[in-house]
């Protein structure tokens, strides 16, 4: 039995004064809406999230998190919190570890801007993708246990979850690069010589076919909570970018920890894999399709390309929150300082495919 979320990092006096909401108001919703719900609360900011500020709701001996939209102008189709509930609602039979999820407030009158909450999952958030302080075989225990979970994820009958609406099935990829170029562009601080050219190259070179599944589209190893002692995944938590869409674009997304710096974005490259006990990139990709029946994976570098740049724009975006005052994260500014090395990255890749 889940008994709550070891969310991200500590909170911190600035995000407190950020993020303060009338905590009388939010009490008289949440007694009215989640069962159970009594005692006098206290609300607590979690830091590290760099979308959704996120709070530790206490009332009597329970615990709950609550997942809000920021204050102030935003993106358009960002923050989309009523997504998150609407797909862990979904999939809480699945077979998919997700939180439960008790109410969806869209009146912003009780905290400012509509919010969700949900189960307070205890366990552990691994941050550092290498893993530090763990053996081989807990290393990859981790990354099997990562690696089985997305696999679940995309063999979801998504219409069975009463998902169908979801998305939209097909043209993924053509939708995607012009989401992320319009999301780039309305977040554009300056020029980055590298997303210019990755804008003009991935229409050019977008390969055909498509399949459909659910997607995470922020699947990290940093998104999910793992047991607090076991190589288990409790629950996968930041569905704000899930839909319907191209499984292995998904997992290409998941697998750019591996073609990435630590320096460029929590990355694995320069590190001896071999000697943590973490597999390689082929290898990992393998499991994956010997659990999803895959023979081969056509386009794969690809969609690492397309995800370079899919996260160069997220970085840009999150540099932009950062000099409105909307960033959910007291490190925003830095953490989005990093999308011209992501872009960087991204067409470095693309051009070793038209070498």
């Amino acid at each position: 039995m889940r008994t709550g979320i070891s969310m991200k990092s500590l909170p911190t006096e600035p995000e407190l004064a950020r993020h303060a909401f009338d905590t009388d108001r939010l009490a008289a919703y949440l007694r009215a809406q989640v069962c159970d719900f009594r005692g006098a609360l206290s609300v607590e900011p979690f830091a590290g999230g760099q979308s959704n500020p996120t709070y530790l709701i206490t009332a009597g001996e329970r615990r709950y998190v609550l997942r809000r939209k920021p204050s102030g102008v935003l993106l358009p189709a960002a923050h989309a919190v009523d997504r998150e509930y609407y797909v862990m609602r979904a999939l809480a039979d699945s077979g998919v570890p997700v939180p439960r999820v008790y109410a969806l407030c869209e009146d912003t009158s009780v905290v400012g801007t509509p919010f969700y909450v949900m189960e307070f999952i205890e366990g552990r958030v691994l941050w550092d993708p290498s893993l530090p302080g763990m053996t081989p075989a807990q290393r990859a225990a981790v990354y099997d246990e990562l690696n089985r979970v997305i696999a679940a994820l995309h063999g979801v009958d998504y219409r069975a979850a009463g998902l169908a609406d979801f998305g939209k099935p097909g043209n993924y990829l053509t939708r995607q690069i012009e989401r992320w170029t319009r999301q780039y562009r309305a977040s554009e601080t300056e020029t980055i010589e590298a997303m210019e050219r990755l804008i003009e190259w991935l229409p050019a070179h977008r390969p055909e076919g498509e399949e459909t599944a659910l997607v995470h589209g922020d699947y990290r190893i940093d998104n999910v909570i793992f047991h607090p002692s076991e190589p288990r995944i409790l629950a996968v938590l930041d569905w704000e970018l899930s839909t319907l869409g191209h499984p292995l674009v998904d997992f290409a997304y998941h697998c750019m920890t591996w073609r990435v710096s630590p320096e460029e974005f929590r990355g694995l490259k320069g590190h001896d894999l071999r000697a943590l006990g973490i597999p390689q990139e082929d290898a990992y990709l393998a499991a994956y399709c010997r659990r999803t029946g895959r023979d081969v994976v056509p386009h794969w570098d690809y969609y690492l390309v397309f995800n370079m740049f899919r996260m160069a724009a997220i970085l840009q975006g999150i540099l932009a929150r950062s000099r409105h005052g909307t960033a959910a994260s007291a490190d925003a500014a830095e953490t989005g300082k990093r999308a011209r090395l992501m872009a960087e990255a991204g067409w470095r890749q693309a051009k070793q495919l038209e070498s």
